[in-house]
């Protein structure tokens, strides 16, 4: 897959009316944090911002070009507009190839669909997990295979993929469950509720109407 690189232009006026200007031609404000320097705030088109943090996510290194200048970095934080499909504001990090990083990355069950012991239900009670590494052996994802979990198996975060890579420290505690297969639940269903129009309890018309006197006429 061709790289991606995300195209950022340093921001040199701010204020609210400039911002409001960006974000009306589809460019997003955002800050780049690095360590041991000051933020420098910038920009970016929407369009190829929606694309790259898509694709990548917060767990995942993105190409940057900040004028010509081309590194790699996380995203720290997407910041959406309440009700709108846009991108109001970004932050994201700088990051040295030579230094370790401490990251959350996602945890997927892979095979949720195809558990073979059925009826069950596979509760996931782990959704992330972090890592410390070097930028370049991040993983994008932590995975367990669950398609032969049986009832009341659990799996924790030592049966994960990267748990036997030794180039990646695990920061979460490594007996920690992140899933379980269970029973599923019988719904209660209350068969003692009343049937208050049954048939038999109905009275009929003629059982509710006085029969009509019959007149003589003279």
């Amino acid at each position: 897959m061709e790289e991606l690189v995300l195209n950022l232009k340093k921001r040199e006026e701010l204020g609210k009316n400039k911002v409001d200007k960006l974000r009306a031609d589809q460019e997003v404000p955002g800050v780049i944090y690095s360590k041991g320097k000051e933020a420098i705030s910038l920009t970016a088109s929407e369009k190829d911002l929606k694309k790259i943090y898509r694709e990548y996510g917060t767990s995942n290194l993105v190409s940057v070009d900040i004028d010509g200048d081309k590194q790699k970095a996380l995203f720290k934080e997407i910041q959406m507009h309440p009700f709108k499909n846009q991108i109001m504001h970004f932050d994201l990090y700088l990051i040295d190839m030579t230094e370790k990083i401490t990251v959350t990355v996602p945890v997927v069950l892979l095979n949720r669909d195809d558990v073979k012991a059925q009826p069950s239900v596979l509760l996931q009670i782990l959704d992330e997990i972090e890592v410390e590494c070097l930028p370049a052996d991040l993983p994008s994802e932590a995975t367990v295979n669950v398609q032969d979990m049986q009832i009341g198996d659990s799996l924790t975060v030592a049966d994960l993929d990267i748990a036997g890579d030794d180039k990646i420290e695990i920061l979460t505690e490594i007996e920690e469950v992140i899933a379980s297969l269970q029973e599923p639940r019988e719904e209660e269903i209350d068969e003692e509720v009343e049937d208050t129009a049954d048939a038999a309890d109905v009275p009929t018309v003629s059982e509710t109407e006085e029969p009509e006197e019959e007149g003589s006429e003279e």
